[in-house]
């Protein structure tokens, strides 16, 4: 009887570790996106021969990522260069210039962009390592500023501005010689003073920093590395006779198929070790496709309450969020609230205007009002948008009009969504033309 009893809580013990590991995996897979989805599953195939993985493919004709209408294949890619900015460079040097101590020096140089394109050296100490002269490395980095992007290269944000100035046809006549000559004048906007200077009109300054302001100050961030990024959406939002509704995006999903044909065979063939080798193998493959199949249910009863409840967005096509937190879905499902936070992470839903990931219809009330953050931001860049650009709204005119459409924030909390929005201060959004 001791014996047994001992037995049985030794038992019962090994259950629940079991239960717990398949919990914590069923856990993982959930918060899996697609991508980190498909190399589990594929992982687990591998020492599985009962079930081989049918994933999506990703097609020849990817759309780019946009606010448009999405493609039948439904795979968007966010990556604008196959190669990276230093591949770029390299290429470039190669291509057009012969080989000499000069191009040796720009193939040095080219080691010392960063991502954003600009040149991080110490030059006096560069020059003795290579045993350069003073014109052989200038003439280098001469050459290495001409390169594309335009404004690679450059030393600091005045000297970029200006390269990708002088390599632009269409600059205004004064502008290269304003960011050499007057560059602190214009960052502090002292633009009566620069009409002074220059003997121009207030209007011709500003055309000249309307101008200005279409430079990148970045121009090596658009490149990447060699891998594309891709977005497989999970959902996908349609209209049906004038209703919304949330799909389970079918193209992009992973499907295992069973190797009945193989398993059959070698239950007719096996003898006790290859019977509990095929019992174990089967049971995964249940467990794992059952898995997979609550992870599909979870994510979409999570997009039809966010569509549900944010359908202002979705009928006026990016129009005001509604405040939803984590725990009022996690409530509604009547699961816990990181269940929900790990089935919006990396999850996205396509609609005729555009990809969004889920988490980004979360969004806070503002001061306790049944009013979202999204929507005052919206409100105040909408004000900023229609005011009159030679009296720009200061924050405290914003308060008043924001009061007017019954939003009573506080001017420290209207500057504080302005600088988040990238709205300059009234004084710095003053034109004169």
């Amino acid at each position: 009887m001791k014996f047994q009893q001992g037995y049985s809580q030794k038992q019962q013990q090994s259950q629940k570790l079991a239960m717990t590991q398949e919990l914590q995996q069923a856990i993982q897979i959930l918060q899996f996106n697609t991508e980190e989805l498909q190399d589990y599953v594929e992982t687990v195939s591998l020492e599985n021969p009962l079930f081989d993985v049918v994933a999506p493919k990703i097609q020849s004709d990817l759309m780019q990522m946009h606010s448009g209408p999405i493609k039948e294949d439904s795979f968007i890619q966010i990556a604008d260069h196959p190669i990276s900015l230093f591949e770029h460079l390299i290429h470039q040097i190669h291509l057009n210039y012969r080989d000499t101590f000069i191009r040796e020096i720009m193939l040095i140089l080219v080691e010392y962009i960063d991502v954003n394109g600009y040149l991080k050296v110490n030059e006096e100490e560069l020059k003795e390592e290579l045993n350069a002269t003073d014109i052989q490395y200038l003439d280098a980095l001469t050459l290495l500023q001409q390169l594309d992007p335009p404004g690679v290269g450059a030393r600091d944000l005045q000297e970029c501005l200006m390269l990708q100035t002088e390599q632009d046809d269409y600059a205004p006549e004064l502008a290269y010689l304003l960011l050499e000559e007057s560059f602190d004048a214009i960052a502090k906007r002292k633009f009566e003073q620069i009409a002074k200077d220059y003997q121009i009109s207030l209007a011709q300054v500003q055309q000249i920093l309307d101008y200005i302001r279409t430079l990148n100050p970045f121009p090596g961030a658009s490149f990447g590395s060699q891998d594309s990024n891709f977005i497989i959406p999970d959902l996908t939002l349609v209209r049906r006779e004038g209703q919304l509704v949330v799909l389970s995006n079918k193209r992009g999903q992973l499907r295992l198929n069973f190797q009945e044909n193989y398993f059959n065979r070698l239950k007719r063939q096996a003898d006790e070790e290859t019977s509990a080798y095929l019992k174990e193998k089967l049971q995964q493959f249940k467990w794992l496709n059952k898995t997979l199949g609550q992870r599909k249910d979870t994510i979409l009863e999570v997009g039809k309450i966010i569509v549900q409840h944010q359908a202002a967005f979705f009928e006026a096509k990016q129009g005001a969020l509604k405040p939803l937190m984590l725990k009022d879905v996690a409530k509604q499902l009547e699961v816990h609230e990181s269940t929900i936070s790990r089935a919006v992470n990396g999850k996205y839903i396509e609609t005729d205007f555009g990809v969004f990931e889920l988490r980004s219809f979360f969004v806070n009330k503002v001061s306790g009002e049944d009013t979202s953050v999204d929507e005052v931001k919206r409100l105040i860049a909408l004000l900023v948008e229609k005011e009159d650009k030679h009296k720009p709204l200061s924050d405290q005119k914003i308060v008043e009009l924001l009061a007017e459409k019954e939003q009573k924030i506080s001017r420290r909390t209207v500057a504080k969504y302005r600088e988040a929005l990238n709205i300059p201060s009234s004084s710095k959004r003053k034109r004169f033309d």
